[in-house]
């Protein structure tokens, strides 16, 4: 039986599930865009080490044009990364290399979660 954390995740992800599917695909949004890898590494952001880091590989073709990351702690609740203006926005400009940061507002407990997500991101282009 389903527990109230996973409900609510399975909610959470059908919401981002959903967002994804209603979006514009990335090669409308970017169509000179050929190959873009993300390196995502997170953490509390009380540290300057990445609790979770891993790369996302985006399939240009089929990928949307959002990038909503959910929160790594399993306790956060109602949180999450959107990355999606400022990618999009290096992604219109070309760029070949792109890097940011968010932070999480959702809560654990009583608390702002506050996890920091830092991403940079390789982009190669059609001439």
């Amino acid at each position: 039986m389903m527990g109230t954390n996973g409900r609510d995740a399975a909610a959470r992800f059908s919401e981002r599930r959903r967002l994804e599917d209603e979006a514009p695909r990335l090669h409308t949004v970017v169509p000179k865009l050929k190959g873009c890898k993300i390196e995502i590494s997170e953490g509390r952001s009380d540290s300057t080490t990445a609790e979770i880091k891993h790369v996302r590989r985006v399939v240009v073709d089929v990928a949307p044009a959002l990038f909503m990351l959910p929160c790594g702690d399993p306790a956060c609740r109602d949180g999450g990364h959107d990355i999606t203006n400022e990618l999009l926005r290096g992604l219109r400009d070309s760029k070949t290399e792109i890097e940011g940061s968010d932070t999480c507002f959702g809560h654990t407990g009583t608390a702002e979660c506050g996890r920091i997500l830092r991403f940079v991101a390789s982009c190669e282009y059609e001439p």
